[in-house]
């Protein structure tokens, strides 16, 4: 009986594709994560300065009047709103960054030893950040929308 399983070709199929990474490409993913790297640590330090300032400005606005009413409509918000925005802002740029940190390690992970399985976790990273500021973009566009409308209702009562 004679063997043929040597002279069939791999049949390519849907659940199964096949992607050539190039020498420049795996250069070009390793680049990025170098950078990624860096933003995410960029980030992280933002994130924990927002986080101190939650805890240190908040309370400083609360028992000094004097400060508060130097910083103007910052101060007069209240120490406890400025802690919680500060929270908030803290919070939006340390999930990018911890994104961002987890593409970064994948991909060189990846690109360095050639594991598919951690390539493929590096661009599901990536997508979620970009899914991230899909998202934020489309709140913030409409935070715009609503501030448009909001002063053009109050410019006519006010016209009225």
């Amino acid at each position: 009986m004679e063997n043929t399983e040597q002279f069939e070709e791999p049949i390519e199929t849907a659940h199964n594709p096949q992607l050539i990474v190039t020498e420049d490409m795996r250069s070009f993913i390793y680049d990025m994560a170098k950078w990624a790297s860096f933003l995410a640590i960029v980030g992280f330090g933002v994130s924990a300065l927002m986080f101190i300032s939650a805890l240190t400005v908040g309370p400083l606005l609360n028992s000094n009047p004097e400060m508060a009413k130097m910083l103007g409509q910052l101060g007069a918000m209240g120490g406890n709103i400025f802690s919680i925005v500060c929270i908030i802002y803290g919070l939006a740029f340390f999930y990018p960054s911890f994104l961002l940190s987890r593409y970064a390690s994948k991909a060189k992970q990846g690109v360095l030893y050639g594991d598919q399985n951690s390539l493929d976790e590096a661009i599901a990273k990536l997508k979620s950040l970009f899914k991230y500021f899909g998202i934020l973009a489309i709140i913030i566009i409409g935070l715009y929308i609503l501030t448009l409308f909001s002063s053009i209702a109050g410019g006519l009562m006010k016209a009225s």
